[in-house]
């Protein structure tokens, strides 16, 4: 990306978000990314029927994604190293999982196993660790390894967490032991109490359906025998500390706790229903808040805004607002009272917009009432007449909004055309509506229309556009975190399909939710995420003999693995639920902080903001969201309240402010956002808000633009200076300067005559000194010492927009820097202190301020020497 030599900022460019996206990884990188998105699509057509052993287009796909990997994993060895360099590729642990992915697939593709046995080893065991390969992404792009990295740093927080909660759960799950235990099985056969008496076999009703339906001839239903069976209930028991454990911890989740009390009330005894109405409220309500609470700690103290301090937050929320806003690209109000600004006053009037978001909300209410198709019945014309009647009000609204900010105007706003958008489809449904005889397909037009009429609710209130915007951030900024937690779905439902991709169905295993083929399987993860049943089919997936046949090959066989099932599913949903959705709901939290943060804290306030919005929509004509830098002078004169420059008292801050856009962007074009942050940086004091990085970096910006402008002011008051002593044409030219060199230089020795006089002569001021009868006499107006100056004693401090408190140990920092010698300091004071006086009203016209300094007094003296020259022999002829 193309930098601007200077000060090395991005130069505006047209496709900078497409350069910045491929900026993110190397070229390699990216076709490594795209290589193992390819392999993980055909790794979706897997399944136990459809095998890559057996099909030759799978086949190629791993072919291709071995070859690429091998010379990726080449290149990156020849030049980083495997081991002992500096960047080894095994020092790294992206490099460690890329070597395990290689070496796992390489030895897959070699070995293509055609009999796999039931038991995870051996082949099943390297198929399922092959399913590892879409957590390669997590290796290649660094935003995505981030998110591991923060969530890996709060590990140990999260582990106490969780080693308390199984704490919990074990004592729990021991007092449940010994008061539960034993005490809920019962006979299959309802007839049967004792366990002595349950043998045999009993003819069992079959319910084909949950609907109540009429018994048949002689009050017969479908029955068939099954043996007499003394067993506990399908899901949960309490006769050892694992099996408690289990079921307190789907309790914990809150699945299935209700079927666990009624068990407990109707087999054992209605008071011991309090043990599970207290572990849930111990272990939810409080256990698992907390879980949530560290999760949410963990990652602010990751990201490092729990270690900010008061005023960093504040600026971290302010930088957070000035992302949201946005130019309002509406045309300013036309001059006079004609038509067009009438109609501009009442297009953006208050009550305008109100009575527009009333109507929209009752064409979305014709749909509270279903439109009969096929048929004109009364509700149904009633209905379309009214949502007619509003469709030509939003044409109305359309038509005098181009009239008040005029069609070119009118275009510029996004909003506006979707608006437009919307409106033109309402009115093609009105026409076809009234003229068209198939109701059914016109009336799902008009469904849709007003659905998209309803989301333009938004851009109609200010508070609801921000907070919109503070959504579509939320989004934004989960973004890798979302991709991140479905490349995690991928790599469980891969393993999915390999563990139970046979399993016989069950209860709730059903040809709607199992994992046959990968697709569906991504489906049921997404089903867990949500907690919808979890449980009951992590026991369905634990299915064993005699209820199952085995097999001596994995493929033939429709058993499931208790062990897998329960390590499998409770990895996931705790992974699932308790971290990575936590994690969401930090992010989503930060970000609406900024929504609902009070105003009074706020560095700038949304109607700085606001203020800012309007007088840019004055100064950008073109309602580009860009404008000239020239034209930045203009918008900083108009702003007021924070934001306001008062040029009496602030010429020099203005002047950085000027220069600051014109160096960062090369006298290019400015967007909206660039003068807002240029501003936001002005109306804070930096050595509160900013953190560390940030700090350093900014001084040494404003460091360089105070320079800059000191030498600028300076060349230009010694230009103004030099015109105006070479335009004198009086007679003592030649004393003028002979006593400009005489204070300049520090003539060493004087006439005791002439210092006699200067001291008799201290009356008239400490700038004019005279001599007596005989000698020559000198009127230096020109001359301004100011050796008292706090300026020229090393002591600057730094200007706002507003007053505010400086840090006092900031501020000591910077004026040990400032007098240590800096030429940087020197000029900038030498720049404020002539702008004081080229400034001040009382400024004689016909006097010239020189100050004493290295390079003045070197030009001056160049000057004077060639003078000199010049007009010796005329002072000699004369």
């Amino acid at each position: 990306m193309d930098k601007e030599p200077g000060s090395g900022k991005d130069l505006a460019r047209k496709y900078r978000s497409l350069e910045k996206l491929l900026g993110l990884v190397t070229y390699l990188d990216w076709v490594m990314i795209f290589v193992t998105i390819m392999s993980c699509i055909s790794m979706l057509f897997e399944t136990p029927l459809s095998r890559v052993m057996d099909n030759a287009n799978l086949q190629v796909a791993e072919y291709l994604f071995v070859i690429f990997m091998s010379i990726e994993m080449g290149l990156k060895v020849m030049a980083h190293g495997l081991f002992f360099t500096p960047k080894a590729m095994l020092k790294d642990f992206s490099g460690i999982l890329d070597l395990y992915i290689y070496l796992v697939s390489l030895i897959f593709l070699c070995w293509m196993p055609k009999n796999v046995p039931v038991q995870i080893k051996g082949a099943r065991l390297f198929m399922i660790l092959r399913c590892a390969r879409p957590l390669r992404i997590f290796a290649l792009v660094p935003h995505m390894r981030q998110v591991v990295f923060e969530l890996v740093r709060g590990f140990k927080e999260i582990l106490l967490v969780s080693v308390l909660l199984i704490v919990l759960m074990f004592v729990f799950a021991t007092f449940g032991v010994h008061l539960l235990g034993g005490k809920l099985a019962r006979c299959n056969d309802p007839d049967i109490k004792r366990q002595e008496d349950c043998h045999g076999i009993f003819l069992q009703k079959v319910f084909v359906t949950r609907m109540k339906v009429p018994d048949g001839p002689n009050h017969m239903q479908p029955a068939f025998y099954v043996p007499r069976v003394w067993t506990n209930p399908h899901n949960f028991d309490f006769d050892n500390i694992g099996n408690a454990m289990l079921a307190l911890f789907e309790v914990l989740s809150l699945e299935g706790w209700l079927e666990v009390r009624d068990v407990i009330i109707e087999r054992v005894d209605a008071v011991h229903a309090i043990y599970v109405h207290l572990f849930v409220f111990i272990g939810y309500m409080i256990g698992l808040t907390l879980f949530v609470g560290v999760v949410i700690a963990n990652y602010s103290e990751n990201k490092g805004t729990a270690l900010l301090t008061v005023d960093q937050r504040r600026w971290l929320d302010l930088k957070g607002r000035i992302k949201l806003a946005q130019p309002l690209h509406i045309p300013p109000r036309p001059d006079g009272n004609g038509f067009r600004a009438k109609m501009y006053d009442i297009t953006q009037h208050l009550m305008f917009k109100r009575g527009t978001v009333i109507c929209i909300l009752l064409n979305c209410g014709t749909l509270s009432f279903p439109w009969r198709c096929g048929e004109k019945s009364d509700t149904t014309l009633i209905l379309a007449s009214l949502a007619s009647l509003f469709t030509l009000m939003f044409f109305c609204e359309v038509i005098m909004k181009i009239i008040a900010l005029t069609p070119r105007g009118y275009w510029t706003s996004r909003r506006n055309r979707f608006d437009m958008f919307v409106t033109f489809l309402g009115v093609i449904w009105m026409i076809l509506h009234f003229i068209s005889t198939n109701d059914e397909k016109i009336n799902q037009f008009g469904f849709t229309v007003i659905v998209l009429r309803f989301f333009t609710i938004t851009g109609k209130h200010a508070t609801l556009k921000m907070l919109m915007q503070t959504v579509l951030m939320s989004v934004f900024k989960s973004f890798f975190i979302i991709m991140g937690m479905f490349l995690l779905m991928l790599f469980y439902a891969y393993m999915g399909v390999i563990l139970f991709g046979t399993v016989k169905y069950g209860y709730n295993l059903d040809r709607h939710a199992n994992f046959q083929t990968a697709s569906r399987a991504i489906a049921l993860l997404f089903r867990i995420v949500t907690g919808e049943d979890w449980n009951k089919i992590m026991h369905d997936c634990t299915v064993q003999p005699p209820f199952c046949t085995m097999a001596m090959n994995y493929w033939e066989s429709d058993c499931g693995n208790k062990s897998a099932s329960l390590i499998y599913f409770c990895s996931f949903y705790v992974i699932i639920t308790y971290i990575v959705l936590n994690l969401l709901v930090a992010i989503i939290m930060e970000n609406f902080s900024l929504f609902y943060s009070n105003e009074e804290d706020a560095l700038l306030s949304y109607n700085d903001i606001r203020h800012f919005q309007n007088t840019w929509n004055l100064v950008d004509v073109n309602r580009k969201g860009v404008i000239p830098t020239r034209r930045v002078k203009f918008l900083v004169r108009l702003l007021k309240g924070r934001l306001e420059v008062d040029l009496d008292k602030d010429r020099l801050l203005f002047k950085h402010m000027c220069y600051e856009l014109e160096r960062l962007h090369n006298n290019l074009d400015v967007t909206f956002h660039d003068v807002l942050n240029m501003l936001s940086y002005r109306s804070v004091d930096i050595c509160k808000s900013l953190q560390l990085e940030e700090l350093l970096s900014r001084q040494e910006l404003e460091y360089t633009i105070e320079e800059e402008v000191a030498k600028q002011t300076i060349r230009n008051w010694l230009d103004k200076c030099l015109k105006r002593i070479r335009a004198k044409e009086h007679s003592n030219i030649i004393s003028n300067l002979r006593a400009t060199n005489d204070l300049l230089f520090t003539v060493s020795e004087l006439p005791s005559n002439s210092t006699e006089n200067i001291e008799e002569n201290k009356i008239d001021g400490p700038d004019v000194r005279r001599r007596k009868k005989g000698t020559v006499e000198m009127h230096p107006p020109n001359i301004l010492v100011q050796p008292s100056s706090p300026l020229l004693q090393g002591t600057s401090v730094r200007k706002y927009l507003s007053p505010t408190l400086s840090d006092s140990a900031c501020q000591k920092k910077r004026t040990t820097r400032l007098s240590s010698g800096s030429r940087s300091i020197s000029l900038s004071q030498v720049a404020e202190s002539n702008s004081e006086v080229l400034t001040s009203p009382v400024h004689d016209r016909s006097s010239e301020s020189v100050l004493i300094g290295e390079n003045v007094s070197d030009n001056v003296q160049s000057w004077w020497n060639v003078q000199m020259q010049s007009q010796g022999p005329e002072q000699d002829s004369e």
